[in-house]
């Protein structure tokens, strides 16, 4: 399965702007793809469902409703995504690739069991107002989100970023033309084209990778077993997506900002509707993050390591490490910098964007708060690329803790404070963040060739 950083370096290495604009649109489709196809399916089958859906409310109760399968399957898979793809990178560099479709099906199983067990109680118990099939496609729908993020995680982790933007594309294409279908069938017909587009995209993901690596075995849970399994990164995969999610859950459930929606679900219009724009407006700082860690950085990286394993000259990998950190440092600074640019592109078109939007002007202050917000968890998740890559797995664990810690406090502040301070929160706690894992990450470099050599 080719890497995406050997076609991102081919378009570079040639040389002029149209191949470098061409490496970075590249880069930025792959990384943000999937979740702008996501959230532009969604919105379109509001818009398409409006007129034919009675009373129109049902159509906020699917959307609200999808929101929150998302927000959840995230969360509780983030036990297993990056545990499993620590396990499947390992697997391939000890050439065990016959263990890989294996273990996936065992994550799929155990996750698939897990994610039931709570859903179809929870569904069943929790909306008595809302007909049964409603709450049985509503719990289908959580187990098979919950798997697709585990196939896609390992996808992402094996670098096959094309396999899931195009399973995506026909996931949510296929959500998006059976719900004009069955949109006469009001929230039922709306869950029902969801889940089916989700089992499309679960089962193209599948195909993928059981074409890439079969295998006679079927499943198997090696990936559990003592010396397999590193417990900081299941409990990174969950505080990263629990964080990410804090500051909507608290706006949510506030008495000020929240309010009642569907079953237990509520929603906040003055918080959810400008942070939505701010995570559209990341795309290019994506598009940098993915392009700097999969071809400049992860060069030296990889010449330094071989260096380190092949006994090359010790000149040679102090120059190795020299460039990787450069790469390093670089690479952040150039994502701070495009994201910059694209925060300010926000602040100059933030009216027309509302309007366009038909969003009140009186969200303007917040709209550019949370594309602050937004632009500093890219410049988090690059950092936090880099300890992965250098196998600092508790330095990732600590900033994903505070993190979280952070966004949830300084959240509930910001409500006491008033709505002026509305999304201070979810930013203050990145920029905390980004401070304390920047000290790290200039200590760690310092030490890196000790490390390498007298702690393995």
């Amino acid at each position: 399965m080719a890497g995406i950083g050997f076609e991102l370096r081919k378009l570079m290495r040639r040389d002029s702007y149209l191949s470098l604009l061409q490496a970075y649109a590249y880069a930025g489709v792959i990384s943000s793809g999937p979740w702008i196809l996501s959230i532009i399916a969604v919105i379109f089958i509001g818009i398409i469902s409006v007129p034919a859906v009675v009373p129109p409310r049902l159509v906020a109760q699917f959307q609200i409703s999808v929101t929150y399968l998302i927000a959840l399957s995230l969360i509780l898979t983030g036990f297993v995504q990056l545990a499993l793809t620590r396990y499947c990178a390992d697997r391939i560099f000890d050439q065990e690739h016959y263990r890989l479709i294996p273990s996936l099906n065992g994550a799929i199983f155990i996750v698939t069991t897990l994610a039931g067990c709570l859903a179809f109680p929870l569904a069943i118990l929790l909306f008595e107002d809302k007909s049964m099939s409603f709450r049985l496609l509503l719990a289908t729908s959580f187990v098979v989100l919950c798997d697709v993020w585990i196939a896609a995680i390992l996808l992402s982790g094996l670098k096959a970023y094309k396999a899931v933007l195009w399973n995506f594309a026909a996931g949510y294409g296929s959500t998006l033309v059976l719900s004009f279908f069955l949109r006469s069938w009001n929230l039922e017909g709306l869950m029902l084209a969801f889940l089916t587009g989700q089992f499309v995209l679960l089962m193209g993901m599948l195909l993928v990778v059981y074409r890439t690596y079969p295998s006679t075995q079927f499943l198997d849970f090696d990936f559990l077993k003592k010396g397999r399994v590193y417990y900081s990164l299941v409990l990174t995969g969950f505080f990263y997506n629990l964080g990410i999610w804090a500051d909507k859950l608290v706006f949510w459930f506030h008495p000020y900002t929240g309010s009642k929606v569907i079953g237990p679900m509520r929603a906040s219009e003055i918080y959810d509707l400008p942070i939505f724009l701010a995570y559209l407006a990341i795309v290019p700082g994506m598009a940098i993050f993915l392009a700097r860690m999969e071809t400049d950085f992860v060069e030296y990286y990889d010449k330094f390591y071989d260096a380190v394993r092949e006994g090359g000259t010790l000149g040679y990998i102090h120059e190795m490490k020299d460039e990787m950190v450069r790469m390093a440092r670089e690479g952040i600074y150039e994502i701070v910098k495009i994201q910059s640019i694209a925060a300010i592109g926000v602040f100059l078109l933030g009216r027309q964007l509302l309007a366009l939007a038909r969003i009140d002007q009186l969200y303007l202050p917040l709209l550019y708060v949370d594309v602050a917000g937004a632009s500093f968890q890219v410049v988090f998740l690059g950092i936090m690329n880099v300890f992965l890559y250098l196998d600092k797995r508790k330095r990732v664990l600590t900033l994903v803790v505070l993190f979280t810690v952070l966004n949830f406090i300084f959240s509930i502040l910001s409500i006491m404070a008033g709505p002026f301070f509305y999304g201070y929160g979810f930013a203050l706690s990145l920029v905390i963040s980004i401070f304390v894992g920047m000290i790290f990450l200039d200590r760690d470099f310092r030490m890196l060739e000790y490390e390498t050599f007298m702690l393995r």
